[in-house]
């Protein structure tokens, strides 16, 4: 039993040299009262639990510092400074680094930079202001002067002859009027028809020869030439079914049947600002476009398309109604003025239709209807008026048609005075003219394309006085072929064709009747309506009148 004994013994000597470790005790609080060694001389960072961890550094960043680029800042350092700032042991207050590299702003700090700058002299001056109005009350005064002024610049007072007043339509539209179809102008921009050449149906009346003296007349030279004047001949404004010849073509030939002047006006609708109106009478399938009786369908209208056109009201020399009854003279008397009268004419087989006995000194025009064929079983015939002839180069006969622009007030002409440009830029003044007549011009050259004439004169005919109607002075003469001139102001007859062509396929749609085209006076759009067979006879418009006196 030794040896156990030998191993009690062994095991009892080791207990017998363990000591304690040592173990600092801080009184004063929790935690180490004195630095390990081993940690001396290493730096120690302050921190916070809620610090994150896990960006040692940004190089990316933008120069301006937010929210975003500071979540990984320590709560206990700011910027640079903190416990790592670095401090340079030497003097260097003699020293100064100076930056002559150009800053780089994005344009985002260019224009921040500039809002607060005029916001910062916007407030030093208003303070300035306060300062001073509360002293000087005569400054006072001026500074509201000059805020109203400021006001006034801004906003203007409207020019009374720029407003443009609401028109009212050429008919009365009656509560028994039925709406069948409306057009915007827009829809019929889209339409297209290509025809074949016309027929030759019949040609009446004479003409006279045209004055090739009036070609030379120019601005400068004031002779009796010069001055318009009237010329007391017979016009005859005959409408559709009042022709006797229509009446006669109507037996055998044509299903449609019109004047120059209504086929003008619905292929130049989309042109048109001012109202107007159509009858359509349908008879047994067969559609007569008319003229309402007393209206101002024949009238020409002025500067209809103009950017300022006539608002005067009332008895004004320049209301559009007053206007136009002086353009629709100046055209009748110009037409015949520069013709060689009391010569002899050129005479067509057939005499005018319309003389009815001893009624005067008849005008110079001539009837031509011809005959389109428009597909779709539609057969147009057209009367188209003719106004004088010429001989040309090889003696062969020239067919005109002779037309008046008159000058009312260059004020609103664009500032063109025909008396200063006509003679030295002609094309300049036909432009102006061709923007705010647009519409008549348009509807000269389909007449003058219907009937089939060489050429197309106009006439520039001016005031002599700009406040008085009754003297105008010939200025000027012109001439175009009417193919070249459609080419100018861009009339395009395919789509002229295709509208009348989509108007006629309405009317065929229904059943025989009246009914009326009208364009809307303050829109660009077209309606038909289904009216009453009475609507346009005498007592009717009769009723109408004494309506509107009550």
């Amino acid at each position: 039993m030794p040896e156990p004994e030998s191993s009690l013994d062994s095991s009892h000597n080791d207990n017998s040299i363990f000591t304690l470790s040592f173990i600092n005790d801080n009184a004063d609080g929790w935690g180490p009262n004195n630095q390990p060694e081993k940690y001396k001389d290493l730096p120690y960072q302050k921190f916070s639990k809620s610090d994150r961890i896990g960006k040692i550094a940004d190089w990316t960043s933008t120069t301006h510092t937010d929210k975003k680029n500071q979540k990984y800042q320590s709560q206990f350092s700011v910027g640079n400074i903190g416990q790592y700032a670095y401090y340079h042991d030497e003097d260097e207050s003699q020293f100064t680094l100076v930056d002559q590299s150009r800053t780089v702003r994005t344009s985002y700090q260019r224009k921040l930079k500039s809002i607060q700058n005029r916001n910062l002299k916007r407030q030093q001056i208003q303070q300035y202001q306060k300062q001073t109005a509360s002293t000087n009350p005569r400054l006072n005064k001026q500074k509201m002067q000059e805020k109203m002024k400021q006001k006034s610049r801004k906003y203007p007072a409207k020019d009374p002859r720029n407003i443009i007043k609401l028109r009212e339509p050429s008919v009365r539209v009656k509560e028994d009027w039925k709406v069948i179809e409306e057009i915007e102008f827009s829809r019929l921009a889209k339409l297209n028809l290509t025809i074949d050449e016309p027929v030759d149906l019949k040609i009446c009346g004479s003409l006279e020869y045209y004055d090739k003296a009036y070609d030379r007349i120019n601005t400068r030279i004031n002779t009796a030439a010069n001055k318009l004047k009237r010329i007391n001949r017979v016009y005859h404004k005959v409408t559709t079914t009042d022709d006797p010849i229509i009446r006669s073509l109507a037996k055998t030939e044509g299903n449609v049947f019109a004047t120059d002047s209504i086929i003008a006006t619905l292929m130049c609708c989309s042109r048109s600002v001012y109202p107007w109106d159509i009858v359509v009478s349908k008879v047994e399938n067969k559609i007569f476009l008319d003229r309402r009786d007393d209206s101002s369908f024949d009238l020409l209208t002025v500067s209809e398309t103009s950017a300022d056109p006539p608002q005067d009201e009332g008895n004004s020399i320049n209301s559009p109604n007053n206007l136009a009854l002086e353009a629709t003279y100046i055209n009748h008397n110009l037409a015949q003025q520069v013709l060689r009268m009391n010569e002899e004419r050129y005479m067509f087989p057939n005499q005018n239709p319309f003389i009815e006995g001893d009624e005067g000194e008849i005008a110079s025009v001539a009837y031509r209807y011809r005959k389109w064929d428009l597909g779709n079983d539609i057969s147009l015939i057209v009367r188209s008026e003719i106004d004088a002839v010429t001989t040309g180069s090889n003696d062969e006969k020239v067919f005109l048609n002779i037309k008046a622009l008159n000058e009312w007030d260059s004020k609103y002409n664009n500032g063109m005075d025909w008396r200063m440009k006509l003679d030295s830029q002609p094309g300049a003044v036909l432009a102006a003219e061709i923007k705010n007549n647009s519409c008549k011009l348009a509807k000269w050259t389909v007449c003058s394309l219907l009937a089939g004439v060489d050429q197309l004169k106009f006439g520039f005919v001016s005031r002599a006085n700009v406040r008085a109607t009754d003297k105008h002075v010939i200025l000027g003469m012109q001439q175009f072929r009417p193919q070249d001139f459609g080419a100018q102001i861009a009339l395009n007859m395919d789509n002229s064709w295709g509208i009348v062509r989509c108007i006629i396929d309405y009317l065929n749609k229904q059943k025989d009747g009246k009914y009326i085209i009208m364009k809307d006076p303050n829109k660009p759009i077209i309606r038909i309506y289904e009216t009453p067979e009475n609507s346009f006879s005498d007592d009717d418009q009769a009723e109408a009148e004494q309506e509107d006196e009550n």
